[in-house]
């Protein structure tokens, strides 16, 4: 299967509101998640091998970032019938495995995948305080297969400018993964 990519950032579109299920047993809406400098929602899943290769960079990524006042969480919108390791249940063990520093949200109906724009995973979507978008990229050159240490840092170096400036890079290279795994119509 080709790997997706989304499209280029809409600078200023407005995230719209949501509440969802995580697997630290709370229900979380978005104004609750981003931090006085803004937020990244991370669409990410438990099997695809794009997430995989960066999950620990996701990780450590989301440490780094909640000291300049960027909140992190995570969504699974996959369909989990299909695709069982998404499962509610095995997302939690995913989360307590990497000591995710973030919530693990639950989209099961496709909802909020929807009203995003969501096409692949890891699709990462960087906010200001406000809640307008001014990142739309990927979180470095990794693919399938973990990249070298080395590699430039796209989405920190990119929220980091957010906390600093209130606005993202004028350029950034859009994520590549697999396809959000849509429930048939």
């Amino acid at each position: 299967m080709p790997a997706a990519r989304p499209p280029v950032c809409d600078f200023g579109w407005t995230a719209p509101e949501f509440r969802l299920p995580a697997t630290d047993g709370r229900t979380h809406a978005l104004s609750d998640l981003r931090g006085r400098n803004g937020l990244v929602l991370a669409f990410i899943c438990n099997h695809c091998p794009y997430v995989l290769a960066v999950i620990d960079r996701i990780v450590r990524d989301a440490r780094d970032l909640a000291p300049l006042g960027i909140g992190f969480a995570a969504i699974c919108s996959n369909d989990a019938e299909a695709y069982p390791a998404d499962s509610f249940e095995n997302m939690g063990a995913m989360a307590k495995e990497k000591d995710f520093p973030f919530p693990y949200l639950h989209d099961a109906d496709q909802s909020v995948a929807r009203a995003f724009g969501a096409a692949c995973t890891p699709d990462f979507f960087g906010f200001d305080a406000d809640l307008g978008l001014q990142y739309r990229g990927r979180l470095d050159a990794s693919r399938a297969e973990t990249g070298p240490e080395d590699l430039r840092r796209d989405l920190f170096e990119a929220m980091k400018q957010v906390a600093e400036t209130g606005k993202g890079p004028a350029e950034q290279v859009p994520s590549i993964g697999c396809s959000i795994k849509w429930k048939a119509a």
